[in-house]
């Protein structure tokens, strides 16, 4: 018997990408082959970022979504964790607004859950969608890897938010942090620190989504700045979190998250992704010269990132939400 359950999308995440994103990634939940309906609820956390007559729309489609309003100002961990407070199922899944689900993602992920009692926290996985030369550079360069080809339940150290499930209690107990001077990637910290009080993470292979690629110059340009930013921060961070008490009972089979593992280790990364990307997708080999120009700016504007913030902090991450707040 699976486990009662609530999904938790925002709108956040559509602040500078794609609208239209969001009926494609709610119409992949209708397609799971387990309903959304059988959900204790299905949450959009609403931070203004959606038009009010889409949002109508969308509820008139999918009389199964409970849209809740987020307080002006809440960013995306936040918006996370108040779903977590406002929903009722023992298992919390969350999703994201720019993603599309294989149609038995659902119930691999609660499967899981019920075939093991002791897991807490069990992360899918999630890879860059596209194909051609700015699909090619961007199953390259951007976030998330490729998809391991694994089938077995295997022990990690990550997870995205966008793909991952918790046990509601164990999350409201652990909660992801808020409040970090970071754009994404408050779940990496997150992660170690779960690893360090003793927990572990399953990452089940077969839960599989897609996410979009950055939609726009604009999109791109900001989104490649603030992986820098982020690595910068995500660095000092978890230097100070391996200063925390570890617990003894923490696994010592998994590696902590490092997003920066200095050269050779990014041209280890690089090459491991090459080839599962041309594994998966062999059409990639045909746009991969062509893609170069955009795989190099993009480790360009990352590296740019990273220095403007290791010289000044916090100033791109203001300057992204002072122009966002003045479009908006």
């Amino acid at each position: 018997m699976l486990p009662s359950f609530s999904i938790v999308l925002e709108t956040e995440n559509l602040a500078n990408a794609d609208l239209e994103g969001l009926s494609r990634s709610l119409a992949s939940l209708v397609h799971q082959d387990i309903s959304p309906g059988q959900a204790n609820e299905v949450l959009l956390m609403d931070s203004g970022d959606v038009p009010t007559d889409l949002l109508e729309q969308l509820c008139d489609r999918y009389p199964w979504i409970t849209v809740k309003p987020a307080p002006a100002g809440t960013g995306y961990y936040e918006a996370k964790m108040l779903g977590a407070q406002l929903a009722s199922g023992d298992i919390l899944v969350y999703a994201d607004s720019d993603c599309i689900y294989e149609p038995s993602w659902l119930r691999t992920i609660l499967t899981t859950f019920a075939e093991h009692e002791h897991i807490q926290v069990v992360a899918g996985e999630t890879t860059t969608r596209g194909v051609g030369p700015y699909g090619t550079a961007m199953a390259l360069t951007y976030i998330f890897p490729q998809y391991s080809g694994e089938t077995t339940l295997t022990p990690t150290s990550q997870y995205f938010l966008n793909n991952v499930a918790f046990r509601r209690q164990f999350l409201l107990d652990h909660p992801i942090p808020t409040g970090l001077p970071l754009y994404r990637g408050n779940c990496v910290i997150h992660a170690c620190h779960l690893l360090q009080d003793g927990h572990r993470i399953w990452r089940q292979p077969q839960a599989r989504a897609t996410h979009a690629p950055p939609n726009g110059l604009s999109h791109f340009f900001w989104r490649f700045l603030l992986i820098g930013h982020d690595y910068y921060w995500q660095n000092r961070l978890l230097s100070k979190a391996a200063d925390r008490p570890m617990n003894q009972e923490s696994p010592q089979d998994q590696n902590y998250p490092n997003p920066v593992s200095g050269l050779q280790g990014k041209l280890q990364v690089f090459g491991e992704r090459l080839q599962r990307m041309v594994k998966n997708e062999p059409q990639h080999l045909i746009y991969l010269p062509l893609s170069i120009p955009v795989v190099a700016i993009s480790v360009l504007l990352i590296a740019i990132g990273n220095g403007i913030t290791t010289l000044k902090p916090d100033y791109l991450l203001k300057l992204y939400d002072r122009i966002l707040g003045e479009a908006l």
